[in-house]
Order: C-alpha cells, then structure tokens, then sequence
C-alpha cells in the first residue's frame, strides 16, 4: 500500500499558505502538488482575515519515465 504524504495549510494569501507548507515540509516548490481548497476572503471594506486561504501540499511521485 502507497502512503502519500500530504498537509493542510492555512495563510492570509494562497501565496503565504504555499511558503508555509514548503517551509514545514522543508521541499522545493517542484517537489510538491498543491491543490487550493478555499481562496482567502476578505473582510468587511476589504481588510484581510475574513477567512484564510486553505491549501493542501502533497509529495509528488516519481513516475517512470518511459522512453
């Protein structure tokens, strides 16, 4: 059985929820899948923090290549 290794993030930006689960996975942006599960929204007159942007990071695998 294949475990796949993957986190949940929450940041201000989608942008700032993808540093964050880089820098605790401690990977390259190459090295991982991100799939966006909520885009922040902004507050009332558009102050940040309404609701966070939500991201789930996962290991890529390596397929084989075929030639």
């Amino acid at each position: 059985m294949k475990r796949e290794i993957s986190i949940e993030v929450e940041g201000n930006t989608v942008a700032e929820a993808i540093k964050k689960a880089l820098a605790e996975l401690r990977l390259r942006r190459s090295q991982v899948k991100i799939e966006v599960l909520s885009e922040e929204e902004k507050g009332l007159f558009g102050m940040p923090g309404a609701k966070p942007a939500k991201i789930r990071a996962s290991l890529k695998t390596k397929e084989k290549e075929r030639t």
